[in-house]
């Protein structure tokens, strides 16, 4: 490995992304999405999943869930591997996650693919990656949209996107207004950087160590490209029972913004959280990101998950039913507690 040069205190906007001027971008968007709204919409902008009903006047009907997104510029680092199934089976984990933290589970699929010139052997590879993760999650994949934009795109270069729609009964939608102060909440971890961080992350291994994708570092236990292209992970196997069994209150999908702006999102007004750093140890690759661009502690949490993919909220008196539920899926740990107030508070310095 290349000798790391002395931090540049590197953030995500300097990498060219700004989580900021995100956030005011969606405030008008929420302003012009209400305007349309009808009878059978049952959630506001900005929840993980947006809800909807066909009977708006049954309490008691089965509510669909919708969520559109991306894998950001972690196509990227695919393309220079040339591995394209991987970020195929990303997008529809991603988007199964998202659903999931309303309470639905997945019924079908849309995928959109766009680039220059259609290459068919590299439009197979990233269809039959979101087609596994479809079939993972129990999925149809009912159709997409192949676009052909000459001029728009560089040669090799293509976007993805997905769009997920799902079903829960309304009385098992997850809520966040069930949350109470004291709860637990309990951390899933993640498999890397999931589909989050890219702009930044790429800037650290390829530009300041001048890495690529097929180098080995040690500190990661293999390549750049098998770090970066590390599956994002879904939770449905392990937190679907748990949603079944009415043991989780409200649950928050760590993307991007990190745990700051993402679990809010799964609690009431007036109710903040307190966050434990010390209760797990974060994977090696954002270590590393830290100590070679000397990102402040403030951009690496809300750029990245920290190795923390998933949190519910649970009731004091299921927390034990919920770690040996979560056992046999891996690691689960109590990360934090909910507290009354607003935001995020991280305790015991950096974890």
């Amino acid at each position: 490995m290349k000798e790391p040069q002395k931090p540049t205190s590197l953030t995500y906007e300097r990498a060219g992304v700004s989580i900021d001027a995100q956030d005011r971008a969606l405030a008008e968007i929420k302003r012009l999405a209400k305007s349309t709204f009808t009878s059978g919409v049952l959630s506001d902008i900005g929840s993980f999943g947006g809800l909807f009903t066909l009977e708006p006047e049954n309490e008691h009907g089965l509510v669909l869930v919708a969520s559109a997104d991306g894998v950001g510029t972690k196509l990227k680092v695919a393309q220079m591997a040339g591995i394209h199934d991987t970020v195929g089976e990303d997008l529809v984990n991603h988007c199964v996650n998202d659903i999931l933290v309303q309470g639905a589970r997945p019924l079908f699929f849309l995928d959109y693919l766009a680039t220059g010139k259609l290459d068919p052997r590299v439009a197979t590879r990233l269809v039959e990656g979101i087609a596994r993760g479809c079939r993972a999650n129990r999925c149809a994949l009912l159709g997409g949209e192949t676009a052909e934009m000459p001029g728009f795109y560089q040669p090799g270069e293509y976007d993805l996107a997905g769009f997920i729609v799902g079903a829960v009964g309304r009385q098992q939608l997850l809520r966040r207004e069930s949350v109470q102060a004291d709860d637990f909440l309990v951390g899933l971890p993640s498999s890397g950087l999931h589909t989050n961080g890219y702009s930044l992350a790429r800037r650290v291994f390829f530009d300041i160590l001048a890495l690529g994708v097929e180098s080995h570092l040690p500190e990661l236990g293999h390549t750049v490209g098998e770090e970066l292209l590390a599956v994002h992970r879904s939770y449905v196997s392990a937190v679907g029972p748990l949603i079944d069994a009415g043991l989780v209150r409200s649950a928050a999908h760590i993307t991007g913004g990190g745990i700051p702006d993402n679990l809010p999102r799964a609690l009431p007004d007036r109710m903040g959280a307190e966050i434990f750093v010390s209760s797990w140890v974060e994977p090696p690759v954002f270590r590393l990101i830290r100590a070679v661009a000397g990102v402040p502690e403030d951009d690496m949490r809300r750029t990245f998950n920290l190795g923390v993919g998933m949190i519910l909220v649970i009731a004091p008196e299921n927390l034990a039913g919920v770690l040996e539920s979560l056992a046999p899926h891996g690691p689960a740990w109590v990360v934090g507690r909910t507290v009354p107030g607003a935001g995020v508070r991280f305790l015991g310095g950096q974890a």
